[in-house]
Parts: structure tokens; C-alpha cells; sequence
């Protein structure tokens, strides 16, 4: 796939189809029923049809996509990608046809700065099969692997030099493949430069992240095309959007057995400003707290004024973007036509143009039919937050 500067940009979401609940993104039964790749790619081939008929160009495989494919101990399984060599294949001709770019984004099990040289090893291994089968798809590099620099490990400095190391370590073929994200608690937009100083990998740059975590108070122009540069001529580089969630966060918290019994016996005091989203009764074991947001979390949709601000500061610059709103692919077909309503030139540089706008329109109607809720989170998004113990 060339860098064609008259193309338009892409949008795309990843893993889970919410607007189409009845098509799968990979193969999720259990070890004893004999789960493979070549039934995730048949899910998937579904996708890509749903991304061909609305217009998406840019969709992140699932990290499970062959399940167990590196489980150390179930052998049975690490031959999948090999067995499937023909099914990855036609899957990525169909992708090229249709014009559809793929990627992963390991989970966040996936280190290559662990101290621990064994899950080092691992870690590269699951690299590779990942890399293996984009290679056997016959995808070009933009089709890549997004990981983040790692844990800490009491010494930022010496983790953030470890993953050099790890670096240096892999095949080449995932090196070929790998890509780098700054995030937003660790390991800053200055530290993915720092390494890509030294290796040459290239960098994705993350909105969000960006904001959340920039203690060296890097302009956000300047680091924006230090990224883009960190790609090679003719192959577009992607980076990441998504909008804070601003909503209260609804948290349940344990209720001791001494607890209840003070509230039986009406001697029970609240936290100081603990707001509950209903009155607690006295004999309930958990309760659900109100809390403020923390803007680390994505919102559900993007906010379109302010993905229009980020673009128009950004304009000059070509790149694809991965919206990652919780919302996945709902979430885009919200914003076309919202670009389209109040930034048409950002709509512009993503292919959406006024002849559209009846189609998006409809799309957009549909979604006040509502959607089956999201069961759980993607793996390479981390689970939700589990319940708080009672301090």
C-alpha cells in the first residue's frame, strides 16, 4: 500500500464491531474445543465486508486472533499460523482489494523491558507470531505492531534502556513490523523519541496520552511531526485520538460486617464528601460511589470540536487515525457526519464531502435504535476496574 498524498486519510477503530453485534472478531472457545486461526479469519473476513459497505478503512485485529498460538503449555496449538498459511493470504489479498489497513496492538502482557527475561522471551514470541501472520497476509509496512515501552520497575531510566534491548533482541521480521506508542502514565511522548533516537523504531503518537502525560512540557506541533518523520518515505505513518471521559465513575465498594452492623444500629457515619448513587441500605454488602473522571479514561465518542481543533493544528501532516473511543466503530459513525455539520474542511481531508452527508445522516439515525452494551474490554485495552475494598 503506497503513500498516496491525494488519498484520503483514514479512519478506524479497533476489534470489536459494536454496530454489528453478530460478527465475531476472533475465535474465543475454550482449549478443549479446539480453537484456530482459520475460524478467526472467517469471522473476520465478515468485518471486512461490514468495513467495505461503511466506508471504514483502517481496523485493528484482535490480539487473540490465534488463540493459544503461544501458550508455553499447549504445543497443540503453535503450529496454527503455519497451517493457515493460504487462509492469511487470500485474508490479506481481500484487505488490499477492498483497501482496508490492518494492525495489532499486543495486550499489555506483551513487555519488552521486563526484568524478567523469561516473559522477555515470551513477550517476543508473541511479537513474532503476530508478525508472522501479517507477513503471510503480504501486507505492506503499514501494517504494523503497537506496543508501549513497559512497566518501570522502580528505575524509569533503566527500563526505558531495557527496551532497547528488547528491541535488539527480536527477529527481524516483528523489528520490520514494530511500532511504538507513548503513553500516558510511564512513559512519555520524550521517552518514545529518546528511544527511537537510538533504534530507529518507528513512533505513534497518542492525543490522549500526549496530554496526560508531558512532565517535559513538549509543544504539541513540534513533537506531532518528530513522530510523523519517525516514518519512512511512502509508507503513511498512523497515530491515536480519543476523547477524555468526563462522566462520573460509578465504583462499588465492599461493606464490612462492621459496617452494617453500625447502620443497623443507626450509628453509621459516611465519608467525608462520599456521594453514593443511592441511599445505602443497612444490610447491603456493597454500594455504589460517585467519583470524579480520571483522563486517562476514554470516553465512549469523540468530541468533534475538539478532534477538528487537533486536525487543523496538525494540518500539513499526513496520517491515518485510530479512533479509540469505547464506542469503536459507532463512534465513527457519529463523527463523519459531525465533521461533516460543523468542520467540513477536517472532513475534507478524510474523504467526507457534502453528496455524503444524506448516507451519514442515516447512519446516524439508526444509531437511536441503540446497540447491545460492550460485554468486556478488549484485551490489549486492559479489563474494567474491579470492586474497592472497604478502606
Amino acid at each position: 500500500m503506497n503513500d498516496d498524498r491525494t488519498k484520503p486519510l483514514r479512519l478506524g477503530f479497533p476489534v470489536k464491531v459494536m454496530g454489528r453485534p453478530d460478527l465475531k472478531s476472533n475465535d474465543t472457545r475454550g482449549w478443549r474445543k479446539n480453537p484456530h486461526l482459520k475460524t478467526s479469519l472467517e469471522y473476520v473476513d465478515q468485518v471486512l465486508d461490514h468495513l467495505a459497505k461503511v466506508k471504514l478503512t483502517m481496523y485493528r485485529l484482535s490480539s487473540d486472533l490465534a488463540p493459544y498460538a503461544t501458550h508455553p503449555d499447549m504445543p497443540q496449538f503453535h503450529g496454527m499460523v503455519a497451517e493457515s498459511d493460504a487462509e492469511l493470504r487470500a485474508f490479506g489479498a481481500k484487505a488490499r482489494r477492498l483497501d482496508i489497513r490492518l494492525s495489532f496492538h499486543p495486550s499489555q502482557y506483551v513487555l519488552l523491558n521486563s526484568p524478567n527475561a523469561e516473559l522477555t522471551r515470551k513477550s517476543i514470541w508473541d511479537l513474532a507470531s503476530q508478525a508472522e501472520m501479517l507477513d503471510r497476509m503480504e501486507l505492506g509496512p503499514e501494517a504494523v505492531l503497537v506496543t508501549h515501552v513497559g512497566g518501570v520497575y522502580d528505575d524509569r531510566e533503566a527500563s526505558r534502556a531495557r527496551w532497547i534491548d528488547g528491541w535488539n533482541a527480536c527477529p527481524e521480521h516483528v523489528r520490520r513490523r514494530l511500532v511504538l506508542e507513548n503513553d500516558d502514565i510511564r512513559f512519555s511522548a520524550a521517552d518514545v523519541l529518546w528511544i527511537h533516537e537510538r533504534t530507529g523504531v518507528r513512533l505513534v503518537f497518542d492525543y490522549q496520552h500526549f496530554w496526560c502525560l508531558n512532565p517535559e512540557r513538549l509543544e504539541m506541533r513540534p513533537t506531532l511531526e518528530r513522530f510523523v518523520r519517525s516514518w519512512p518515505d511512502g509508507c503513511r505513518p498512523k497515530l491515536h485520538f480519543s476523547s477524555p471521559r468526563t462522566e462520573l465513575r460509578e465504583v462499588k465498594r465492599k461493606i464490612t460486617s462492621k459496617q452494617r452492623e453500625a447502620a443497623k444500629a443507626g450509628a453509621a457515619k459516611p465519608r467525608k464528601g462520599e456521594v453514593t448513587l443511592a441511599p445505602v441500605k443497612p444490610t447491603a454488602r456493597t454500594k455504589t460511589v460517585l467519583l470524579p473522571p480520571i483522563w486517562t479514561g476514554h470516553a465512549d465518542f469523540t468530541n468533534p470540536f475538539e478532534f477538528a481543533r487537533f486536525m487543523r493544528d496538525a494540518e500539513g501532516l499526513e496520517f491515518d487515525v485510530m479512533m479509540e473511543g469505547k464506542a469503536k466503530d459507532i463512534s465513527l459513525l457519529k463523527l463523519r457526519p459531525d465533521l461533516l455539520r460543523f468542520a467540513p474542511d477536517v472532513a475534507a481531508r478524510f474523504g467526507i464531502f457534502p453528496d455524503a452527508a444524506k448516507q451519514l445522516e442515516a447512519d446516524e439515525k439508526r444509531l437511536d435504535e441503540g446497540v447491545d452494551a460492550e460485554a468486556q474490554s478488549d484485551v490489549d485495552e486492559g479489563a474494567p476496574g474491579e470492586v474497592e475494598q472497604a478502606a
